[in-house]
């Protein structure tokens, strides 16, 4: 599974999950099977306030999930209507998502 989570500083595995979803300068792109992690750019980090787009936000990636601390109604919209499943996860480092969201499953 391909999961998607914002971090503030990408550092890995062990990047600290990010506040906010449409704010997060990256996303930690998680290979849920390897556990091999890429860095991907927030593309849209700087859109008005209520209007993330959130499939130009992660630069096309096309993940399963996202996992993050918050997230707007509009982006939460977009996502799943993108077919994308998104998850709250309020602290912790990208590794801790993927076991949050492992348990979960």
């Amino acid at each position: 599974m391909k999961i998607a989570i914002p971090v503030g500083e990408y550092l890995g595995l062990e990047s600290p999950v990010y506040g906010h979803f449409g704010s997060a300068p990256v996303f930690a792109l998680v290979d849920s099977e390897t556990m091999s992690v890429e860095a991907i750019g927030n593309r849209d980090q700087s859109h008005v306030h209520g209007a993330c787009s959130p499939m130009k936000a992660l630069a096309g990636a096309r993940p399963d999930v996202v996992v993050v601390g918050g997230i707007g109604m509009g982006a939460v919209v977009g996502l799943r209507a993108a077919g994308i499943k998104v998850y709250r996860c309020v602290e912790g480092t990208v590794a801790d998502a993927v076991r949050q969201l492992e348990a979960e499953e």
